[in-house]
């Protein structure tokens, strides 16, 4: 076989490989997006994480270029043997475009000057209007408000809920202008007031919230006051932010700042009772007929309790290995309003009595219902005689 055949032997031999490489080619290239394809349907679009942040950021960023200017770091000071010295921080807000403000009560507890410092770096002198220990509320007023520094509005509590995002402004350890973000952890708490008695209806939030932080406005995202900051959980006595801090409802501001601002002081009404919810221990050393309700521990004397005849326990039992109070009457309603727990009595009295009006308690005792009317008197300041 000469030259000539032999290379023609081997271009031959070659053909189908590369055939077989020009067709491989275009093979690949129709796989690959037929297999995406197919990925992409599998597979969820993911959210745009930037833009979502983006929008939240604007959120906060608008809301505090509005609500600062309307939130005040309170500086008070205390006079001691004629030298007067700065004694503590905390914050307040905007209550309405009078130049009153809102704060605590145990901020301004026993000063004898306050200053307020706004946003834009001026200080004004403030006067203290009105104080109530029963909800550590208390009104403050100043000359003048900055042109930007505008009331704040109340929300309404019922729209509040566990989950939503809410923002707290104020001057924690005296760095004023401090925004924190949180949500509301907890609704219907009640907390310790500067007296004998609590705060109903309170908002539990893991905003942090420090001290300097009393007073200040706790806000949804609209830049409506939900609360009032007024205190802090902590197990190591440090007072600083563990998570769970709590604030004065807006629905006891709109009760209590109003009546400060005209008369100084607020009224709270009072029964003149002590106690505890209905729990399953009472229950069976009582054998109740209800699961739910008020039970009257103690009745004080000369109070409107005794005035009605209520009744406390007169006797002790032995349940399960507990001691338990029986012979007290057990409150199923106030006016009509089913009692639940003992703090629904004292919530209802907050947001609807005054002294000197009526209310009807519906009683369980020794196994009959019955109503009974008692004429509230005001609260007094302490339970001590």
């Amino acid at each position: 076989m000469n030259t000539r055949n032999k290379l023609l032997i081997r271009l031959l031999l070659l053909i189908p490989f590369l055939l077989a490489c020009s067709l491989a080619i275009p093979a690949t290239e129709v796989v690959k997006p037929a297999i995406t394809q197919v990925l992409t349907r599998s597979t969820p679009q993911p959210i745009s994480l930037p833009e979502v942040i983006t929008n939240e950021e604007a959120v906060l960023v608008e809301l505090y270029q509005r609500v600062n200017p309307s939130v005040v770091r309170v500086t008070t000071y205390v006079n001691q043997g004629g030298v007067v010295d700065s004694s503590g921080v905390g914050s307040g807000f905007v209550f309405d475009s009078n130049g009153h403000f809102v704060t605590n009560a145990h901020v301004i507890q026993g000063s004898s000057q306050v200053e307020v410092t706004f946003s834009d770096g001026s200080i004004k002198s403030a006067e203290i209007i009105g104080v109530d220990p029963h909800s550590d509320l208390a009104v403050l007023k100043v000359e003048g408000l900055p042109a930007d520094s505008l009331p704040l509005p109340l929300a309404d509590i019922d729209q509040v809920a566990v989950g939503q995002t809410v923002v707290a402004i104020g001057n924690p350890f005296g760095l004023g202008g401090t925004l924190t973000r949180g949500i509301v952890s907890a609704l219907g708490r009640s907390i310790p007031a500067l007296t004998s008695f609590s705060i109903p209806q309170s908002i539990q939030t893991d905003a942090p919230i420090n001290p300097g932080n009393s007073g200040g406005p706790l806000l949804n995202l609209k830049g409506e006051v939900i609360g009032v900051n007024a205190q802090i959980e902590t197990s190591d006595g440090s007072r600083v932010n563990s998570g769970v801090g709590f604030a004065i409802p807006a629905s006891i501001v709109k009760r209590v700042i109003p009546e400060l601002i005209a008369n100084g002081k607020f009224d709270w009404p009072w029964i003149g009772v002590s106690g505890g919810t209905v729990y399953p221990a009472l229950v069976k050393a009582m054998n109740l007929p209800v699961e739910k309700g008020a039970y009257i521990v103690e009745v004080y004397p000369n109070t409107p309790a005794e005035d009605a005849d209520l009744r406390g326990y007169n006797d002790e039992v032995t349940v399960d290995g507990r001691q338990i109070p029986v012979g007290g009457d057990v409150i199923t309603a106030i006016d009509g309003h089913p009692v639940i727990t003992f703090e629904d009595i004292l919530l209802y009295l907050t947001l609807n009595a005054r002294p000197g009006q009526q209310v009807t308690l519906t009683i369980l005792r020794d196994g009959e219902y019955q109503d009974v009317t008692v004429t509230l008197q005001r609260r007094p300041d302490s339970l001590q005689p």
